[in-house]
């Protein structure tokens, strides 16, 4: 790519889309220092920053063709894209970490009735899942199965990150509405 300061980041974005490499490294030159400093900024460590930085390289190399310029700046995607990713990362992260005050493992009881509150308690929610459509369904397992975020589990389904948030929610409604009572 000759003289890459004269390419408009626009530019660099058009030439990701059809595959130039040479525009990745250019765009990388231009916003890695940034991209780095926000997803420290947020997450605190150098290490996740820097994984962070690199996701979102390889994201908006994989998005290029999706870009909108009337949605903004090629800067203020790339910013909103890291800064996203690095909270997502931060959530997960937190979800993770024991909280103050929970005990390190559960105290083990032999209680049968216990055993069988258990079990009631799964079968309903079991049959509460089963009310749900497959699309539900199969993004909340995602979700809660797998430790994956919203966008995280759009890009792996290829579903647009809208729908995967709107087919959330309205699998969690439909859950807590069937459960609502029945589940103590």
């Amino acid at each position: 790519m000759a003289d890459d300061n004269r390419i408009s980041d626009e530019g660099l974005v058009s030439a990701m889309a059809a595959g130039d490499q040479d525009a990745l490294a250019t765009l990388n030159q231009r916003y890695g220092r940034a991209l780095s400093a926000v997803a420290a900024r947020i997450l605190r460590d150098k290490a996740d920053a820097e994984e962070v930085a690199a996701d979102v390289l390889w994201q908006l190399w994989r998005e290029a063709s999706r870009f909108d310029r009337g949605r903004g700046s090629v800067g203020a995607w790339i910013m909103m894209t890291v800064r996203s990713r690095a909270i997502d990362r931060l959530r997960a992260r937190k979800a993770r970490e024991p909280r103050a005050g929970d005990p390190a493992e559960p105290a083990v009881t032999n209680d049968p009735s216990n055993e069988i509150h258990s079990a009631e308690r799964r079968s309903k929610v079991e049959g509460a899942l089963a009310t749900l459509n497959d699309g539900e369904r199969d993004l909340l397992r995602l979700a809660y199965f797998s430790d994956l975020s919203q966008s995280e589990i759009a890009e792996r389904t290829s579903i647009p990150l809208g729908t995967v948030k709107s087919r959330m929610r309205s699998g969690m409604i439909r859950l807590r509405d069937a459960l609502r009572g029945s589940v103590e």
